[in-house]
């Protein structure tokens, strides 16, 4: 049968008052009560029931996290910051992946919010008005972790993209180069494609160069696209010297379409990007990047939302995180 709080009081020979305090880790419970009620927990094997428990307290203790695409590095060590800080501020963590299609998010969301979870974070997709009917569905807080709403309605921790691109292309810029194609996110995505796009017409504008729709292929983020828009490019009669990609892993499909086609990397092609996965110090050459601190993100992020749910003063809703610029060896001089 299943050891209930009753069972253990009666064995300590407390209240279960006490029981719950000493469990709660109440600070006011004698030390030697409290040797007696752990004694007694573990002869008898009891363990705590979290749903009793948080239907007595209205607190679960659970965080839900929704993370577009659970295969995708940059979610992997976003997470892994979320985690770290959950663990100590002695939250659980339910992470849902959406598989980066809207309808799913919007289930997700949902079955997270029946389930009473404390706080909830958002993770790296673009949020729609059906998310922030979603999200106006509950009272619970809510931060949007490496994405934000352009209305401002919820607290998020993001790096400036639209900087972050601008620095990518500036750097091969300041290289020499002035045919700079671009693999591009989906301009529907305000974060990774339009505000990364932007960067990059921004930066090719300061320094004179005129934007060109031909040196601009659309991605979904992904290997393949990367590869499939460096054929675009090869295939042209004036070909650019260098690639910005908008993501590493784009970058790295582009560098061995080029490595197919018997060309070289940097000596034919210079190639940046924006992240910084691990992927990126790996391939060879290996890949010059823009870094986002994406562990940062995610501990800042869960951070964040602790301070939230403790009903914290919060000072700065909206954080924006700093990037970098990794020089490695994809990108050379135009004229070496």
């Amino acid at each position: 049968m299943t050891v209930t709080i009753y069972d253990v009081a009666r064995e300590a020979g407390v209240s279960m008052a006490t029981v719950s305090r000493v469990v709660n880790n109440n600070p006011n419970v004698k030390p030697q009560t409290r040797k007696k009620v752990y004694e007694a927990i573990e002869r008898l094997g009891y363990r705590p029931n979290a749903v009793a428990r948080g239907l007595a307290s209205k607190k679960t203790t659970t965080v839900g996290v929704v993370i577009p695409d659970i295969s995708n590095s940059i979610f992997a060590e976003i997470a892994r910051g979320i985690e770290d800080i959950a663990n100590m501020y002695h939250y659980n963590i339910i992470l849902c992946n959406a598989d980066k299609r809207k309808e799913k998010e919007i289930r997700v969301i949902n079955t997270l919010l029946e389930k009473q979870v404390d706080g909830l974070l958002f993770m790296g997709g673009t949020v729609t008005d059906e998310h922030i009917q979603a999200f106006q569905t509950s009272a619970v807080p809510i931060v949007l972790c490496a994405t934000s709403d352009e209305r401002g309605s919820y607290p998020s921790v993001d790096i400036d993209h639209e900087q972050a691109a601008f620095d990518a292309v500036n750097t091969l810029i300041r290289h020499g180069h002035r045919e700079i194609a671009m693999i591009s996110g989906t301009l529907q995505d305000p974060a990774n494609g339009y505000a990364r796009f932007q960067g990059y017409k921004k930066a090719l504008e300061a320094a004179g160069i005129e934007y060109q729709e031909d040196l601009v292929r659309i991605g979904n983020y992904r290997y393949e696209s990367g590869v499939e828009a460096m054929k675009y490019f090869l295939g042209l009669k004036k070909k650019p010297t260098a690639i910005f990609a908008a993501t590493d892993e784009m970058a790295i499909g582009a560098i061995h379409s080029i490595q197919d086609e018997g060309y070289k990397v940097p000596d034919d092609f210079s190639i940046i990007s924006v992240d910084n996965i691990r992927m990126a110090s790996m391939v060879r050459p290996q890949l010059t990047t823009v870094a986002q601190p994406m562990y940062d993100l995610g501990a800042v992020a869960m951070r964040l939302l602790t301070k939230l749910m403790k009903k914290e003063n919060v000072e700065n809703p909206r954080v924006i995180l700093p990037h970098e610029t990794i020089l490695r060896l994809s990108v050379s001089h135009v004229n070496e």
